[in-house]
C-alpha cells in the first residue's frame, strides 16, 4: 500500500522526519509531495525542498520524494496512492485536518486519511516556528537535521550559532556563578 505524505516542508523539521520514518515501517511505501503553493513564498525553492528531503531520507528504502500542484488527492490517483499520511500535533491540527479528510473523501472514496500523532518532542514543533527563530538568529540545530540548518542560516545571512541547545540543565554547570550575576530584583530583607 502506498501512502503520500503531502505538504509544503519549508523547510522539512525533526518532526516531518518523525512522521516519515513511521510511516515507512506502516507502507509498502511513502511519497512525500512537496506541493507547489502558489499563495506562499516560501524560503526554499521547491526544488531545493526536494533535494532537502531527499537528502535526509535516503536511509529509508522505501521513501521517494517528489512535487506537485493542484489536489492532492489528484495526485494520489495519479501515483495509485490509497492512503494520505498526515501528523497531528494538536487539537487545532486535527479540526483542520479533518475538515481536509472529509474534502478530499467528497473527491474520492478510494482514498483514507491516515494520522499520526506527533511523537511529543516534536508536538510544538512546524516549519512557521523554524523559520522565525532563525529568522532572528536563534538556533534551530535541535529542530531541523544539520544539513537543513546550515542551509537556513545560509538564507538569513546568520553564522552559524554556537550553542546547540541553549537551555541549561542541573547536569550542565553555569559559566558564570550566581554572586557574580547582577541582581533584577531586590531580596526582601529578613
Amino acid at each position: 500500500m502506498i501512502a503520500i505524505y503531502p505538504g509544503s516542508f519549508d523547510p522539512i523539521t525533526l518532526g516531518h522526519l518523525d512522521i516519515i520514518q513511521r510511516g515507512s515501517r506502516l507502507f509498502d511505501g511513502v511519497v512525500v509531495a512537496v506541493l507547489r503553493n502558489p499563495n506562499k513564498v516560501p524560503l526554499f525553492s521547491v526544488q531545493q525542498r526536494v533535494e532537502q528531503i531527499r537528502l535526509t531520507t535516503k536511509h529509508l528504502s522505501n521513501v521517494e520524494v517528489d512535487s506537485f500542484d493542484g489536489l492532492t488527492v489528484n495526485y494520489a490517483q495519479q501515483r495509485k496512492a490509497q492512503v494520505l499520511l498526515r501528523g497531528l500535533r494538536a487539537i487545532s491540527d486535527f479540526e483542520v485536518e479533518l475538515q481536509m479528510a472529509h474534502t478530499n473523501k467528497t473527491l474520492s472514496t478510494q482514498i483514507e486519511t491516515v494520522f499520526l500523532a506527533t511523537s511529543n518532542e516534536y508536538s510544538f514543533l512546524s516549519s512557521s516556528v523554524v523559520k522565525e527563530i532563525a529568522r532572528f538568529g536563534g538556533s534551530v540545530d535541535h529542530l531541523v537535521p544539520p544539513q537543513i540548518a546550515l542551509d537556513i542560516y545560509k538564507c538569513y545571512n546568520h553564522k552559524y550559532p554556537i550553542a546547540a541547545n541553549p537551555i541549561a540543565t542541573a547536569a550542565t554547570p553555569q559559566s558564570t556563578p550566581t554572586e557574580s550575576l547582577p541582581e533584577k530584583f531586590p531580596k526582601p530583607e529578613t
